[in-house]
């Protein structure tokens, strides 16, 4: 063999033991930049887990693990950062107040640098209690043009709701709050109002100062008017009276009443006595329309009436029904 044959095949084993050097030096340094971490996963419930990662960026870790963070859940250290010297990643609630604190600083820094890069964020759920205002109706059953008076028939009650906010403080200050749930706790209830023609004052026979409503003139049946004959010349009280209703329906039938007499539909009321006696005469100008013109009788009682309280007769429980309960304007005639 020349000495040329031998030189160049020495040449090639020196190239390719070079390449292999490089090849091998290559791998350690790419195995050296993915160096493989042990990392700790904590999620909300409390579950701790360990796994190993060449990855340092939070969401990335959690992302090859398939872990999936909820929008009600935070992560610490956050998502867009990397895991810090501990190597723990923790998941928690939004409403767990936590603390969040910077990365450790050369120890070069002061004391006082380091407190005011401290951040401490809190989240929590507050409720309110807000009132909700009624409404008011109005209804109109004046007729003419005469003068009108307005009484209150039901008083409106404002309603009540909760209304849930998720908090967030930062350093003992407001930053935001949301509201997350809202609950009826009460309904309102509207004010009813009536408009109706008022009672004109009239001088009757008997007494040149005495004073009745115009209702006394208005009583368009033969009991309506003997009732207003009787009281002509009396000067009523004014009262306010919760006015419901009942039938001989409700009674199996019979009509009697405490005083003794048949109740008559649109003439007999129950009063209590302690209060009203059998035989007041009470002008209601809500029934002004109907058949007796508004004139009624104390003749029955009821359990369920005390004080100013009223229970009108009438033809049969749908007409009860429809009437229900409501406050009144009442002149009462007491003898």
């Amino acid at each position: 063999m020349k000495k040329d044959d031998k030189a160049s095949i020495s040449l090639k084993k020196v190239i390719s033991i070079s390449i292999i050097l490089l090849f091998v030096m290559g791998v350690g340094v790419m195995a050296a930049s993915s160096q493989v971490t042990s990392v700790k996963i904590i999620s909300a419930d409390g579950y701790e887990t360990s796994i190993l990662t060449s990855k340092t960026n939070v969401a990335e870790i959690l992302e090859e693990n398939h872990i999936v963070v909820l929008p009600t859940e935070n992560v610490i250290p956050p998502l867009n950062e990397d895991i810090s010297d501990n190597n723990t990643i923790k998941i928690i609630q939004n409403n767990e107040s936590t603390i969040v604190l910077e990365e450790e600083e050369p120890e070069s820094l002061s004391v006082e640098s380091v407190l005011e890069d401290y951040n401490s964020v809190t989240e929590k759920i507050v409720k309110e209690k807000v009132t909700i205002p009624y409404e008011t109706e109005t209804n109109d059953k004046s007729t003419g043009d005469g003068e009108k008076i307005e009484k209150v028939t039901q008083n409106g009650v404002d309603g009540l709701k909760e209304i849930a906010y998720l908090m967030k403080y930062e350093n003992g200050e407001e930053v935001e709050k949301t509201q997350i749930a809202e609950n009826l706790v009460q309904e309102p209830v509207n004010c009813v109002k009536e408009i109706r023609n008022k009672p004109v004052p009239v001088v009757t026979s008997r007494s040149s100062t005495s004073i009745e409503t115009a209702a006394v003139q208005s009583a368009s049946s033969s009991n309506g008017s003997s009732l207003a004959d009787r009281v002509d010349g009396m000067t009523p009280e004014v009262v306010t009276m919760n006015a419901s209703a009942y039938s001989a329906d409700e009674c199996g039938g019979n009509t009697a009443t405490a005083s003794g007499a048949r109740a008559r539909v649109y003439y007999t009321i129950a009063t209590d006595p302690r209060y009203y006696p059998m035989g007041t005469i009470i002008y209601i100008p809500y029934f002004a329309d109907y058949p007796n013109g508004g004139w009624f009788i104390a003749q029955d009682t009821g359990g369920a009436i005390k004080g100013n309280k009223i229970d009108v007769f009438m033809s049969n429980i749908s007409e009860c029904n429809r009437f229900g309960r409501r406050n009144l304007e009442c002149y009462v005639y007491k003898f």
